[in-house]
């Protein structure tokens, strides 16, 4: 028995004929040419809310290199509220939060936002990672002139 799609004889696979095998079946519908286009509609895969990877950009970054994916994490963070640290700068320099790379880090914004994030991604004037929502984590970045304060757990 072959797992092979069986093909009528005199046919040949890719070839115009009453028989053109073509992987899965995904609907084709007819443009005003009357040539064959591809599906309309969204492409297959998890829905809106399913966690994605996430692949950071490889040059000049602390964080995952080459096209690594990074997922979020599998469990929520601390349920504490940390003090805020006593010194604030007015720009937080990037290096300063390489120790905080894939660990609980309760960030304070200039704005007064305060929020639970896990970075994965450290560029020359960004941080980029997963920000607690209260129920879920979803991808963030910020610039780091809008830090004024932060605090990494372990």
């Amino acid at each position: 028995m072959s797992l092979l799609p069986q093909v009528p004889i005199g046919t040949q696979p890719g070839t115009p004929g009453p028989f053109t095998p073509s992987g899965p079946s995904i609907p084709q519908f007819p443009d005003m040419q009357g040539s064959f286009s591809s599906p309309i509609g969204p492409p297959p895969g998890p829905g809106a809310f399913s966690p994605q990877p996430f692949s950071p950009p490889p040059q000049g970054a602390f964080g995952p290199q080459g096209g690594q994916q990074v997922q979020a994490p599998t469990s929520p963070p601390p349920q504490f509220t940390p003090p805020k640290p006593l010194v604030s700068t007015f720009a937080v320099d990037p290096g300063a939060m390489f120790g905080c790379l894939f660990r609980y880090t309760f960030v304070w914004l200039t704005n007064g936002d305060r929020f639970w994030m896990y970075p994965v991604f450290i560029g020359r004037t960004s941080v980029a990672g997963f920000r607690w929502s209260g129920r879920f984590w979803f991808y963030f970045g910020v610039d780091t002139n809008r830090i004024e304060s932060f605090s990494c757990f372990w």
